[in-house]
């Protein structure tokens, strides 16, 4: 197995080892014995276990990241509200596809140590701000309520990650498609002012 291929699997059986323990509860031991691997492999590609759970974080913040489209009101093929729609379902669909991930994030990535909460509080106010700056353009444009987009943003992002909390750690038996049709349907009959689908 080339290197690459051992470090992502020893990645994957560390997520499902801190989803399914928790951070503080899991050891390399764990890791390693869900990886088959030996404890010194590990090493060979991570310092400790805070350095492979930053990892596992880190890269979802990445793919968060990417699958967020700005929504552009000139757009002729999709209406604004298609393209907020879009944007739900890329979010929903990774973080589903990834439960053991998306449970670490909602669950497990808090209280690891001091600096690694400043990194996540510093993660969601990254996310707030740029939810916030895009609910102020719609408020310009007209396709968002008036009041305070902070707000707003709190409240979307609030509504977004219980419903994945729901799903990932209580086990709620939605859809995929009723979680994108529940949130879509939330915004638009809260601060939303869109036509689509």
């Amino acid at each position: 197995m080339e290197k690459s291929e051992r470090r992502q699997q020893i990645l994957e059986c560390a997520r499902d080892v801190f989803s399914k323990r928790g951070y503080h509860d899991a050891k390399i031991e764990d890791i390693v014995t869900a990886a088959g691997v030996a404890r010194g492999t590990f090493y060979l590609y991570f310092e400790d276990k805070r350095a492979v759970f930053e990892e596992i974080v880190d890269r979802a913040f990445a793919q968060i990241g990417m699958v967020i489209v700005r929504v552009d009101p000139k757009d002729k093929g999709r209406t604004l509200g298609d393209q907020v729609r879009e944007n739900i379902e890329r979010i929903v669909t990774m973080l589903l596809d990834d439960q053991a991930t998306t449970r670490i994030l909602l669950s497990e990535a808090m209280g690891v140590d001091p600096a690694f909460d400043r990194k996540l509080r510093a993660f969601y106010e990254i996310a707030e701000k740029l939810l916030e700056e895009s609910l102020r353009e719609g408020q310009d444009l007209g396709v968002v309520v008036p009041g305070d987009a902070k707000m707003l943003a709190h409240l979307t992002l609030g509504a977004l990650k219980e419903v994945l909390f729901q799903m990932v750690k209580r086990e709620a038996g939605y859809e995929k498609v009723d979680i994108i049709d529940g949130v879509y349907r939330f915004l638009r009959q809260g601060c939303l002012r869109v036509d689509g689908s």
